[in-house]
């Protein structure tokens, strides 16, 4: 008889039925993780069947009964960690084969970015006291020293001779999307936007920055085959990228105010990206890899117009702020 009335036996079969109950919900779980669509709900289904489980525990452990139980009950909560533990993975492998298919889907789930991301190679980053700022540079030497080593780099001629720092406007982005359903990815950051429609939306004057309206910052991937060849007008392959590497063809673009830009965080792509600053100067805030925190240093740098970034975004945390009082934009893309 326990103190407050309540039998060892009693108290095993009401454990017995607790742990039941949690083991049907998560079973539940992982039918809807196989046979829903979306993606995004999934990782909240692992977290509701976990807390399930801890407030199952809670209830236990308030109740005084965990200690009365007998000794082959304790064993069955090691049942769960592997169910806990095939529910993540699940999520996270059907996640991947969706990103396979979907060209445009750049960037995982933020909780699984922590989870699954492997150890880097401080390599990249020790001794590194700043951003290199070259020019005039030969893809070979650019090769040797900056296109693979994961070691970010400014080369400020990269794009002084595009017509693309003349042409690239607000005005121009919103006549070339005018009609076209934007069909990739897009980064509303701190604005009230859901879709790259409604930012060509937005006003005259808001779009053009004037004193007293809202800022916003804005970012999208461009899969339109007819708009990427248009783009290409007006910027062509970096002059330092090595005679085998290769762009990708998808163009990503940002833009935005002054003040604003992106948060602190890492990518999930394929390969290193550099990025042209049309207009605009965007400050640059590298940090390294999280376990290389105490043997590299963080890197700052402000981009100019003409200039290109290239960094490795999937190892290198980076955020980013505009510096200047003239809108900010940017076109870049991976490559290989």
């Amino acid at each position: 008889m326990t103190t407050d009335g309540v039998t060892a036996e009693d108290a095993g079969r009401k454990r017995s039925r607790d742990l039941e109950h949690a083991r049907k919900e998560l079973a539940s779980v992982m039918e809807r993780i196989e046979g829903t669509g979306g993606l995004a709900g999934r990782p909240i289904k692992y977290f509701r069947a976990r807390r399930l489980l801890a407030r199952s525990a809670r209830r236990a452990r308030s109740s005084r009964l965990l200690p009365l139980l007998p000794a082959t009950a304790g064993k069955h909560l090691w049942i769960l960690a592997p169910i806990l533990a095939s529910i993540l993975g699940r999520a996270a492998w059907n996640y991947g084969q969706a990103a396979r298919h979907h060209k445009c889907l750049a960037e995982l789930p933020p909780f699984t970015q922590k989870i699954f991301r492997p150890a880097e190679d401080c390599s990249i980053c020790r001794g590194v006291e700043q951003v290199d700022r070259i020019l005039d540079v030969d893809p070979s030497i650019f090769e040797e020293r900056y296109a693979y080593s994961g070691r970010p780099v400014v080369v400020v001629d990269a794009a002084i001779n595009w017509t693309a720092t003349e042409v690239f406007s607000f005005p121009f982005f919103k006549s070339l999307y005018e009609g076209v359903d934007g069909n990739c990815q897009f980064f509303p950051y701190r604005t009230e936007f859901k879709s790259l429609r409604e930012v060509f939306e937005m006003s005259a004057d808001r779009s053009l920055l004037e004193e007293g309206t809202e800022p916003w910052y804005v970012g999208w991937s461009n899969c339109d085959e007819e708009i990427g060849s248009l783009l290409r007008q007006h910027y062509h392959r970096p002059y330092f990228l090595p005679a085998t590497a290769e762009t990708e063809k998808t163009d990503w673009i940002f833009m935005g105010s002054h003040g604003y830009g992106a948060p602190m965080h890492v990518d999930d792509v394929e390969h290193p990206s550099w990025q042209a600053q049309i207009k605009g100067e965007k400050l640059w805030i590298l940090d390294p890899p999280r376990e290389c925190h105490y043997a590299c240093k963080r890197l700052e740098v402000v981009v100019h117009p003409g200039e290109i970034i290239v960094l490795d975004t999937n190892r290198w945390y980076h955020q980013t702020v505009i510096v200047s009082e003239e809108m900010s934009i940017t076109i870049g893309a991976e490559y290989d």
